[in-house]
């Protein structure tokens, strides 16, 4: 059974950076590495919204508008490990985020979702 921890939330100040992991457990490195993953969002009040999105070994990226030049989604196959690293934050990037696969193109979610992890903008 496919598991996805996030991990790394927290309280940062406007202009601050925050960098998000999301631990894939329950499936080998060789199925991880060929997930496509993506990472959304939830602001309160709000529906979920995609953020970004990799395929295949780092091939291809992309992003929502909303966040392109900040943020930066990687991964570490060998450790099952999707990353997000936030910059620039501002106050509406205050959500739970949620790491998400196997599914391409975004904004199509696919079957598997963490738990989420909170991140909150704010002086």
């Amino acid at each position: 059974q496919v598991q996805l921890a996030e991990s790394g939330g927290g309280l940062v100040q406007p202009g601050g950076s925050l960098r998000l992991s999301c631990a894939a457990s329950g499936l080998t490195f060789e199925t991880f590495s060929r997930y496509a993953m993506m990472w959304f969002r939830q602001a309160p009040g709000k529906e979920r919204e995609w953020v970004a999105g990799i395929t295949l070994t780092n091939r291809t990226t992309r992003y929502a508008d909303s966040v392109k030049g900040r943020f930066t989604i990687s991964r570490d196959d060998a450790k099952r490990t999707l990353y997000l690293q936030m910059s620039s934050l501002k106050r509406e990037d205050t959500a739970v985020y949620f790491c998400n696969g196997p599914s391409w193109p975004p904004p199509s979610p696919g079957p598997h979702w963490g738990q989420g992890t909170q991140g909150t903008v704010s002086s």
